[in-house]
């Protein structure tokens, strides 16, 4: 035990002694003296991080340098106010004596500018230069600050500082430039943060499909499940908006550098997620060749000039470049490599491969990149939507959840894969579209073209094959006709809106019109009176929801238009970008007219759809657009304002972002709301009648009436005059009379139980109750089972309206009449006099179950035919009551032509 207890203390000692070695050796830190430009002095590390530095570097000559370079850095040290350069490399060059130029530019404008002779600054090593010796060029200039005075003190703290060092190498016996590199300037702090933001945005992105997911997934009945899940909020919409903001950088204009690597936060979101191995691997089938690359005012050059001059150039480079030495008190942690191969020139910013570059991706690989990211995707929703379906059949087999839980999809869940596959395919369908569409401008290897062109043709004609099919067979039936009609502008109370003229003399409206111009409608005459509305049609519905399930009945065909329009788009910003006028002014022209379309259309049946997709996006896009035509290079407008209005468009997509993220929220509450519809207890109690108010304007929206604008009067209404406002008062219609003894033995019971029932009418409303009412049974509700008598006096017998009579499937989950009412299966018995009316509920649903329903239609026939002979005994003229059905929202498993239709057409 002694010996263990002494080779313990023996060893701690020992650790302790090489931690503290290690720590004395890292600690020690050199220091000079330096006086800044207020003319304060004091001591100053030599590893300290300059006020603005270099990162990664290139050669500005497109791979003709005569120099092999391992290390480029420069540095601004504002505390001593010095500018450092530090060179490595070597040259095949012979005994030639250098002249060299450096020149720092920050916001468009050069800053400093000087020539030296390598020989004046003691740099034996360039002095003269020979032939494959290594050199090492260390260069420390002071500046005083009318050299510096150009740059502003907010260029050091503002992200993303714009602006370069280039260094020019001239040999002295042509008196030729044998050398030319330059590198980008940066202070260290940046907005491009994509492994915070990204995760965090793909965070609520899985909300989003979660939420969505659900509404699509819960439930038995088809119309009532796509009426809830209109109102989440779009998966498509919440991609198109990150899609959105990152395609703005496709344009081809000079961007200022804070755009770009703003940017850099949504790529993920098209396909983008930076992987070495994933780059690595194309470059060489996409067509990247050589160790270089530079950007000319059309675009990327791959350099590929042989591999002798190449290795002459960068072969060394990255094997003779050390690592950071913390023990070496001069050595900095700050510094670039040389730029990756297919990359742009550092410091170039212009078009969309600058905005590929700030994530590390070259431009020629960007179509194959999106596409292998693409596939991932599909795979994942595959492995998404089975693994839902292993899931909840594994928990239901354990008896873990209800074995009725979702029914629904654990029995259809092949078509809810078909639908999940066929959505994420429409989702990508602009990504594909511009970045196959760019490959074609850019070019590459063979194979590459050959692989976008495929996928380019398979992509366009399915999904226009499939939104052609869509729309066939929702108007096969029917003619189509152009009818002539007028648009008319008029003033509301704060803007200027739009109306047609027959909706005005349809609705004998008052308008004051400030101008109307012709325009022509295309309408769809179906010839069968009878043919439901097309989310009425369940047929329609299985095969098309992935298209129509969130826009209105009478804009189902607005998917075909957005499809084109995502095409147009796609074309614009892929293809156009040899001719920056055309490609900036479409696009902008092309968005204006789709936010013109979109707000009169309306075409979400959503709120939150409509705020995101029409007004929020829409103007977004133009926004975006419409500052960028400041960075079109022919303008000309000063760096320092363009990086002003970058700011803009980063506010503008910044609030654009914050709001999809709170409608993601909202959605996600609102989803909830749908998933627990057919629960009676509901926490937060005081949620209640929200929920109640949420779901009755849900089944509002579904019926797509259209109302008269918000200021305009009917003219009908004024020839009615104002009607008078109630005054208080009380009227007796009716006495009930309460059960006796006696009545039980001539069955009077029933009688009178008719006649309170046809006293009390069918237009009490379910959600008038009390809410301690919804929690009691069923036969403590009814009246028909209430009597003059305590219940300890009651006469032992059964009533018709009790739960004993009931079938079994209805005892199996607790009563619950407003949840059956909101879940949409309820039907009402009404006798052929029409002197009573009483609604009762198909079926129990809090599971929504197939056999639920089969179970509640037996149930239903043993009723009628129970209340049927006891009416008859009693009244005479009382016949064998009819079901008919009504809902609160939706019915279930029933033919939708039985339903209410709305009062008008699908368009």
């Amino acid at each position: 035990m002694a010996t263990w207890s002494g080779q313990r203390t023996r060893l701690t000692m020992l650790l302790h002694i090489i931690l503290f070695t290690s720590l004395s050796r890292a600690a020690k830190v050199m220091f000079t003296t330096g006086t800044d430009v207020d003319g304060v002095t004091r001591e100053l590390a030599a590893n300290r991080y300059p006020a603005l530095y270099t990162g990664d570097y290139g050669d500005c000559m497109g791979g003709n340098s005569l120099f092999s370079i391992s290390k480029f850095d420069a540095a601004y040290y504002a505390d001593n106010m010095t500018i450092v350069l530090h060179m490595d490399g070597t040259s095949s060059l012979r005994n030639e004596s250098l002249m060299m130029r450096i020149a720092v530019d920050a916001y468009g404008e050069n800053r400093f500018d000087k020539i030296v002779n390598p020989c004046n600054l003691n740099i034996a090593s360039l002095c003269p230069l020979l032939p494959d010796v290594p050199f090492r060029a260390w260069v420390e200039i002071r500046v005083g600050p009318q050299q510096i005075g150009g740059i502003p003190d907010i260029a050091y703290e503002i992200p993303d500082f714009e602006g370069t060092t280039r260094v020019q190498i001239f040999a002295g016996s042509g008196q030729q430039e044998a050398g030319c590199f330059q590198a980008a300037m940066q202070n260290g702090k940046s907005l491009s943060h994509a492994y915070v933001i990204a995760p965090f945005m793909g965070l609520f992105t899985m909300v989003a499909i979660i939420a969505s997911f659900a509404t699509a997934a819960y439930g038995i009945s088809v119309p009532h499940m796509r009426m809830h899940h209109a109102h989440s909020l779009s998966v498509f919409i919440v991609f198109e908006t990150f899609q959105t903001i990152f395609f703005s950088g496709a344009l081809s204009v000079k961007w200022p550098s804070i755009l770009v690597a703003w940017w850099a936060n949504f790529a993920w979101s098209a396909g983008f997620i930076y992987a070495p191995p994933f780059v690595q691997s194309i470059n060489s089938f996409a067509g990247v060749q050589g160790k270089l690359g530079h950007v000319d005012g059309s675009g990327p050059m791959i350099i590929n000039r042989g591999e002798h001059l190449l290795d002459k150039i960068y072969g060394r480079s990255l094997m003779t470049r050390g690592s950071f030495n913390a023990t070496d008190p001069w050595r900095y942690e700050w510094g670039g490599d040389p730029v990756a191969p297919g990359l742009p020139l550092p410091g170039t910013w212009s078009g969309f491969p600058a905005t590929l570059a700030a994530i590390g991706i070259p431009a020629a690989d960007a179509f194959v990149f999106g596409l292998l990211w693409f596939l991932i995707a599909v795979a994942l929703v595959m492995l998404a939507v089975i693994g839902v379906k292993i899931l909840f059949e594994g928990l239901a087999k354990a008896r873990l959840v209800k074995e009725d839980r979702l029914a629904y999809f654990r029995s259809y869940w092949v078509g809810f894969l078909g639908h999940a596959l066929l959505r994420t395919l429409v989702i990508g369908f602009f990504m594909l579209m511009t970045l196959a569409i760019f490959k074609f401008k850019n070019r590459g290897s063979v194979g590459a073209i050959a692989v976008a062109a495929v996928v380019f043709f398979v992509v366009l004609m399915g999904v226009t094959s499939l939104v052609a099919y869509g729309v066939w067979c929702r108007t096969r039936h029917g003619t189509f006709t152009i009818t002539k009609d007028r648009a008319v502008f008029y003033r509301s109370t704060w803007r200027v809106s739009i109306i047609l003229e027959t909706r005005i003399k349809e609705h004998n409206l008052e308008v004051k019109p400030i101008l109307s111009i012709p325009v022509y409608r295309l309408r769809h005459n179906n010839h069968d009176d009878d043919y439901p509305t097309v989310h009425l049609d369940q047929l329609y519905v299985k095969r098309f929801a992935w298209l129509t399930a969130r826009y209105r009945r009478t804009r189902w065909w607005f998917f075909a238009y957005y499809i084109t329009y995502s095409f147009v788009r796609a074309a614009f910003i892929g293809g156009a970008g040899d001719v920056p006028l055309v490609q900036v002014y479409g696009v902008l022209a092309l968005d204006i007219v789709n936010l013109a379309i979109s707000a009169i259309s309306k075409p979400f049946e959503g709120t939150r759809n409509t705020a995101m997709g029409v007004w929020i996006l829409g103007l977004c896009k133009i926004l975006t657009t419409g500052i960028s035509i400041a960075f079109l290079p022919q303008l000309k407008v000063n760096r320092i304002i363009t990086t002003a209005l970058g700011v803009i468009i980063i506010v503008i997509q910044g609030f654009t972002t914050v709001a999809l993220i709170i409608l993601i929220i909202l959605s996600a509450l609102s989803s909830r709301l749908s998933l627990l519809r057919n629960q009676e207890e509901f926490t937060p109690r005081w949620l209640d009648k929200v929920r109640i108010r949420y779901f009755e304007k849900m089944q509002t929206k579904a019926q797509d009436r259209w109302k008269p604008p918000r200021g305009l009067v009917s003219k009908d209404d004024e020839i009615k005059g104002p009607t008078t406002p109630p005054s208080p008062h009380f009227s007796v219609t009716g006495v009930r009379r309460g059960s006796k003894i006696e009545d039980h033995f001539d069955g009077s019971t029933v009688y009178n139980s008719q006649q309170s029932l046809r006293e009390k009418g069918s237009d009490q409303s379910l959600t008038e109750q009390p809410r301690g009412s919804q929690s009691q049974a069923g036969s403590a509700r009814s009246r028909l089972s209430t009597g003059s008598l305590p219940r300890t006096g009651r006469v032992s017998r059964m009533s018709w309206s009790s739960r004993e009579c009931a079938d079994p499937a209805l005892l199996e989950r607790p009563d619950s009449t407003l949840a059956k009412r909101l879940s949409g299966i309820t039907f009402t018995v009404t006798p052929d006099d029409g002197s009573s009316m009483m609604t009762r509920d198909n079926a129990r649903v809090s599971g929504e179950s197939t056999t639920s329903h089969v179970r509640s239609q037996a149930s239903y026939r043993s009723f009628r035919s129970q209340s049927t002979s006891r009416a008859s005994s009693i009244h005479e003229k009382a016949s064998t009551p009819t079901p008919t059905r009504e809902t609160f929202g939706l019915p279930a498993l029933t033919r939708p032509s039985t339903l209410p239709e709305a009062a008008e057409p699908d368009e």
